[in-house]
């Protein structure tokens, strides 16, 4: 090879990594402006859904004078009076209790019913597994009417006006044990068969093996499952007619519904409030709690929400 034939290969050389470098830099600039405007779709939006939910905090720290001549980004006259309203009446307290009782205990049941239910579908030495799967799912095909729904839990069930017509009919979902069944599927079934040689019984199978491992899928039905029983209110709204058994979405839903009628709120304090304070309040204390439930399973959440995403 001549010396004018090892410069031209060079030249050639030099002109393909240019080239190179240059689609590299195409593609990076290309992927900064997608991601640039996914960023801003994603933070308009985010803050589309937060307004509303400020306006509401800081209206119910504004005097009634401010309130009526609109919403504000921030309080003009600074007041405690709804709150203060609001948390003396033993209405808020015992409605408190029992959305805290039936969310607990709720949740709890929940969980432990619908992932034994998922175990046992998922499981491959059950016969009637399909059969059981089918029965379930059946359900989210053809749910039942809401007259049939209410003379079951009021007439045949007899739970009118008990905290019970709030636990059982949120007790077990179809589409939450469809994932945890999914989820099941998914582990090696040599675990169960390790632990069977080493004669551990089904019941420690679960709770000592499949259960530790599988917390991604249970934190995120657990939150599913608490998210359903704090915001519930319409089975309140029918079968609940005793103010003491009444959750808190009921008593929001009563204030606004009816905001001339506060002395629902059982309060013996003459504060001169406005309804508006006493609502806005309100929605602000109903939600305040659950949202403390958030970043202890945060973690869990991604990883649980995914789960059947990805087939083959």
């Amino acid at each position: 090879m001549t010396a004018n034939q090892t410069k031209l290969t060079s030249l050639a050389r030099q002109s393909e990594r240019s080239k190179q470098i240059k689609l590299a830099k195409q593609r990076d600039t290309s992927q900064l402006a997608v991601s640039l405007v996914a960023y801003v779709f994603i933070g308009a939006f985010a803050l589309f859904c937060f307004i509303p939910f400020w306006l509401v905090y800081i209206g119910s720290f504004t005097a009634e004078s401010q309130i009526v001549q609109g919403f504000r980004m921030l309080p003009t006259k600074f007041t405690l009076d709804a709150y203060r309203f609001l948390l003396q009446g033993s209405q808020v307290y015992q409605s408190g209790f029992v959305s805290v009782f039936i969310t607990v205990v709720g949740t709890a049941g929940a969980v432990l019913i619908t992932s034994m239910f998922a175990y046992v579908a998922a499981h491959p030495k059950v016969k009637y597994r399909y059969v059981l799967s089918f029965y379930i799912y059946f359900t989210m095909l053809f749910p039942p009417g809401l007259v049939g729904y209410y003379l079951l839990i009021s007439n045949w069930l007899g739970l009118r006006d008990s905290l019970l017509a709030l636990l059982l009919p949120l007790l077990f979902s179809a589409f939450n044990s469809f994932l945890m069944t999914s989820y099941f599927r998914t582990l090696p079934f040599e675990l169960n068969e390790a632990a069977t040689v080493d004669g551990a019984h089904e019941l420690y199978i679960f709770f000592r093996i499949i259960w530790p491992v599988s917390m991604p899928v249970i934190a995120t039905i657990a939150l599913f499952y608490a998210l359903s029983y704090w915001n519930d209110w319409f089975n309140a709204l029918m079968f609940i007619d005793d103010p003491h058994n009444q959750p808190l979405q009921m008593m929001l839903r009563r204030i606004v519904s009816n905001s001339q009628n506060l002395d629902y709120l059982n309060t013996n304090v003459n504060i001169p409030v406005s309804a508006t304070g006493v609502q806005l309040s309100a929605v602000v204390i109903t939600i305040g709690p659950i949202i403390f439930l958030y970043p202890f399973l945060q973690r869990y959440f991604i990883k649980g929400i995914t789960i059947g995403a990805v087939k083959g």
